[in-house]
């Protein structure tokens, strides 16, 4: 499944560098731009569209297999180890971040008080760990996927769990570009499970979202902090008011 995705958001890239959009490639191959854009956010084609697709496109099959296979080797995950050397040093972490969000040194030098020279120290640094690829006139390849994630309950995870969860929920989510949704909901094993898929499909296409903007100037671009989370919980105080079990019903035995 992991690799089938890779190739659709590889086809995705490729149409969007040649400009194709939804709405063109839905003329192109008879259906609705409704419907095409559905498909290719559920990622759920089958081998003959496809083939239409590309042929409609003009897209040749190796281009999008050879790129997604290139992502495919990319790393999705650092290990604890790298982490944990990331978020130890602060503003190793604030170029680290950066870089994630596609700033060149300039931009980051314009965004913090960082010199050209601390910027490329740390530039150099995150080479070694085998976050990215220094280049060339300070140019950086990033070695992480576009599915990259921090390690679950590890060292930066956890940062944030103790010092920025609070700080990041500390805003009433009324002014421009917030929003803030609670939903309390009782659901089957199997729809809990959907769910989830549903979760991380959209935290799929938000890093999508990320790499297309990448195109526009940096004044255009603004950080933009993304929070999924789902869990079996309940309120303490409502724990409080919960029934206790009632006692296994004993057994008699007949005389």
């Amino acid at each position: 499944m992991r690799q089938a995705i890779s190739l659709v958001d590889s086809l995705k890239r490729e149409m969007k560098a040649r400009g194709i959009t939804y709405a063109e490639l839905a003329v192109r191959i008879g259906m609705s731009e409704a419907s095409v854009k559905r498909m290719f956010s559920q990622k759920n084609f089958t081998l003959q569209r496809l083939d239409e697709i590309l042929q409609a496109t003009g897209i040749d099959f190796r281009d999008v297999a050879m790129a997604a296979q290139d992502e495919s080797r990319l790393i999705s995950e650092l290990s604890h180890a790298q982490e944990k050397e990331i978020i130890g040093d602060t503003r190793l972490f604030a170029v680290a971040v950066s870089v994630l969000n596609q700033l060149t040194v300039e931009q980051i030098v314009q965004t913090y008080t960082l010199s050209e020279a601390e910027v490329v120290k740390h530039l150099v640094r995150l080479d070694r760990i085998g976050f990215l690829e220094l280049l060339p006139n300070n140019r950086v390849k990033l070695l992480v996927s576009r599915t990259f994630r921090w390690i679950p309950n590890g060292p930066i995870q956890t940062f944030f769990r103790e010092q920025a969860y609070s700080d990041f929920l500390a805003s009433q989510f009324d002014g421009d570009h917030e929003a803030l949704r609670l939903v309390n909901v009782m659901l089957s094993k199997r729809s809990i499970a959907a769910l989830l898929d549903r979760m991380n499909q959209l935290a799929r296409d938000f890093a999508q979202q990320h790499q297309e903007d990448t195109r526009l100037p940096y004044e255009e671009r603004f950080s933009l902090s993304f929070l999924l989370a789902a869990r079996p919980w309940m309120p303490a105080l409502f724990q409080e008011l919960l029934r206790p079990p009632a006692p296994e019903a004993r057994s008699i035995r007949r005389r």
